[in-house]
């Protein structure tokens, strides 16, 4: 336990069903009126803390997944360094911003700078002598029968290559400018890492003691936050980088133009349920075939079956989420694109947590009501 910490959070752990009561504090009697009173201005309280969190609240959400991710290394550093300062708090804080923040420029700089700049080649790729001149002569052969003239294809992909590049541009600017909220957000997420690592003990107590719940349900829905939070960003934005790296060396190793770039994209497409890297693997061996290189192209494709797609999801992807945390096939398709939905991006990582916490309580609910009914026909 940390010393120095403020002494609000001193609190040990609770066993799990035990009510823990705060040292010092005392119990009042209310008459119901004073409680009905105590109890609005509990619920406006929060909504208050609620609204004036929300500008940051990604950066809350995603520091708060961050300590759940990096709870084991905390515990395995702080049993082997002793003092009066929690060191291990703080190395795995400044490990989680290098990391975060030299992941995130390398990704920006690739698919801003690197894809902006393919983007802008690609109406002269596709020109008469340019790189990607073969993937349209199929096309030209069969365009007399469909009674449409290879020019008139030649100047649509121009201009539509005009248009990716123009789009690609203000994606680009877009993304410059969004940068200081990025960064704002960055600092919020380390600074809840760094306090959700030294103080979740103690703030479950004080939940436990606050929620109207049985403590021990409200212990084990803290519990399947923490579990699933780590397993969503573990299984998620972790395995999306392995993805990414290894398709990126299986790019570079066929000899796929622009590998780093296609990698960065696949780590991207990752977080897309369904298709996720299928859509950039794929179309890199398709196109080593058509530009005559089939035995490049096959390798490309098996590449990306296997160590992108089956090694990843079913060996890598397992090995960090852990058994026992996965949710019927329906109900994660149902939390991804419903989370998108409802909170766009984020909502990849938000959608599955608010969805296993709901699957949570309605098995607590179950339970109870088993219960309920044991005792019902045993009297």
């Amino acid at each position: 336990m940390n010393p120095h910490s403020d002494s609000a959070f001193e609190l040990p752990p609770p066993e799990p069903g035990e009510r823990r009561t705060i040292p010092g504090a005392i119990a009042p009697r209310y008459n119901p009126n004073e409680r009905r009173a105590l109890s609005v201005c509990t619920v406006l309280a929060v909504v208050a803390v609620l609204w004036i969190a929300h500008p940051v609240a990604i950066g809350l959400f995603l520091g708060t997944l961050g300590a759940f991710t990096l709870q084991p290394l905390y515990r395995r550093l702080h049993g082997r360094v002793r003092s009066r300062f929690d060191w291990a708090a703080l190395t795995c804080t400044l490990l989680a911003g290098v990391t975060l923040l030299g992941g995130a420029a390398i990704f920006f700089w690739l698919v801003v700078s690197r894809g902006v700049a393919v983007a802008t080649a690609l109406p002269r790729s596709l020109a008469a002598g340019g790189g990607l001149e073969v993937l349209t002569r199929p096309l030209a052969r069969v365009l007399p029968r469909l009674h449409v003239s290879p020019a008139e294809l030649s100047t649509r992909l121009g201009e539509s290559a005009g248009t990716v590049a123009a789009h690609a541009t203000a994606i680009a600017g877009a993304v410059a400018a969004t940068a200081f909220n990025a960064l704002l957000g960055l600092v919020f997420a380390l600074i809840t890492l760094h306090f959700t690592l030294l103080h979740w003990s103690a703030l479950t107590v004080r939940l436990e003691n606050m929620l109207p719940l049985h403590p021990r349900h409200t212990h084990a829905l803290f519990d399947e936050f923490r579990k699933v939070g780590r397993t969503v960003l573990a299984g998620t934005v972790i395995t999306g980088v392995v993805q990414g790296v290894l398709a990126g060396i299986g790019f570079a190793l066929t000899g796929v133009p622009e590998a780093a770039l296609l990698g960065a994209m696949t780590a991207a497409a990752s977080l897309l349920p369904g298709v996720g890297t299928l859509i950039i693997w794929v179309p890199a061996g398709v196109y080593l075939i058509l530009t005559h290189h089939p035995g490049r192209g096959f390798a490309e494709l098996i590449w990306g079956a296997v160590l992108v797609g089956l090694v990843s999801d079913y060996v890598i992807r397992p090995k960090l989420v852990g058994s026992g945390a996965e949710m019927p096939t329906l109900l994660t398709f149902v939390a991804l694109f419903g989370g998108v939905e409802a909170f766009g991006v984020i909502g990849l990582l938000l959608g599955p947590v608010l969805m296993a916490l709901a699957l949570a309580v309605l098995r607590i609910y179950e339970l109870e009501s088993v219960h309920r009914r044991a005792r019902i026909s045993h009297l």
